[in-house]
């Protein structure tokens, strides 16, 4: 990763600037200040507390981002309603506080706009079935409040979807879930696939009109974690018009780390904390088991292997990336925070992919993606197909 290569990064990033699909900043916020950016303000340098400021996303060419609206899987009902209505409105307050940094976009047109006018188009995507109760009417007026993705499960199951981490129950997709992924579709919702189990993303793909998207997913091939994309499911992307946006997490990318986070995760389960918390406190239990237990230390090349195998089996059309910042205790060497995706950009030059390669990496394939689900939205609406009133105990028989 020479000084040439980094500059040329740099340059390429002006041109084209990273679409970032996943980014955990608002749960953080929510976590360490109440939502408060009087208490951390991302103007100013966060790097002790946040993986993400809006210096650092200039300084590692990100043009759009992606916010994850998550909440726990553990929550259900109105709670989790509730607060993932909170996280928009937190990412809302968030873009109106800093007009010069950020533009609120909704459609592709408002990610090329924001990237004319040298802002980062700020977009949400809800991370987990579970935000919508079962609700299509709630999904909808997520829809409206601007979020752009629903991640059809996170950690756990839901009623009418498997998660990748939990035992199977639906075998994919109830008649339900389907429903769900038809009326994503109709309103012009990316159908996330990250978190969901290998059942659920075939389901998904034979489903959906539109293409679809994983948020934060890297090679399975490579990575033999649950929570990464089969080959198999790989393949279809190109027919299917999807992207597959790989991640950051080391127990995603490195199998030694898979292990070793198992155990960490125990740890903090013993001192009474969430395994995915990164508040100060948990982050020093997370310090303190790291020094007694050295972490397999994954890197930029780590990432660059599974974006070549991506590229092989998908095509260059059909990947980008997700980081999952703020969503993970652990970060590759050259990718510890938002400013690093150079030091990626570099070390793909170096393994000889072209300029124009990495720009579809990294915008061209998220802003085509969102483009052709709203163009799908548009034909299926000229139908004159309105919206479901479908409710789960219709189409499957229970709540």
């Amino acid at each position: 990763m020479t000084p040439e290569l980094l500059d040329r990064a740099r340059a390429l990033l002006r041109e084209t600037p990273v679409v970032d699909g996943h980014n955990d900043l608002p749960w953080a916020m929510r976590a360490q200040a109440g939502y408060d950016l009087d208490v951390l303000d991302l103007g100013a340098d966060q790097s002790g507390r946040l993986h993400t400021d809006l210096a650092r996303l200039r300084a590692g060419g990100v043009g759009a981002q992606f916010w994850s609206v998550y909440v726990r899987s553990d929550w259900a009902g109105d709670r989790a309603v509730s607060a993932t209505l909170e996280q928009i409105d937190f990412v809302r307050t968030l873009v109106q506080r800093n007009p010069a940094e950020l533009r609120l976009a909704l459609t592709a047109d408002d990610m090329e706009a924001a990237r004319a006018e040298g802002r980062i188009a700020s977009l949400m995507g809800a991370e987990g079935g579970h935000s919508i109760d079962c609700s299509l009417g709630a999904l909808r007026m997520l829809h409206e409040l601007g979020v752009r993705y629903l991640t059809l499960t996170h950690n756990n199951n839901v009623p009418w979807a498997d998660s990748a981490t939990d035992e199977p129950v639906a075998g994919g997709l109830t008649a339900f879930g389907e429903e769900v992924v038809r009326e994503m579709n109709r309103i012009g919702m990316l159908v996330d696939l990250s978190h969901v189990s290998a059942d659920t993303m075939r389901a998904a793909l034979r489903v959906s009109a539109a293409p679809v998207i994983f948020s934060h997913s890297s090679a399975r091939a490579v990575c033999d974690h649950p929570r990464n994309v089969p080959d198999d499911v790989l393949a279809q992307l190109p027919g299917n018009g999807g992207v597959a946006m790989a991640t950051f997490v080391p127990k995603f990318i490195l199998p030694a780390a898979i292990e070793w986070t198992a155990d960490a995760d125990a740890n903090m389960r013993a001192h009474g904390l969430h395994p995915l918390e990164t508040t100060p406190e948990a982050m020093a239990v997370q310090g303190a088991y790291e020094r007694a237990h050295p972490r397999p230390s994954a890197t930029v090349a780590t990432v660059a292997d599974h974006l070549d195998h991506m590229r092989e089996v998908a095509g260059i059309d059909h990947i980008g990336i997700g980081g999952d910042f703020d969503g993970t205790a652990f970060l590759p060497e050259g990718l510890q925070d938002v400013a690093g995706y150079p030091n990626l950009i570099a070390e793909l030059l170096g393994r000889g992919w072209s300029e124009a390669d990495l720009g579809k990496l990294t915008w061209h394939n998220a802003v085509r993606v969102l483009r052709d689900a709203e163009d799908v939205a548009t034909d299926l609406q000229l139908t004159f197909r309105g919206p479901s009133w479908a409710t789960i105990e219709q189409l499957d028989g229970r709540g």
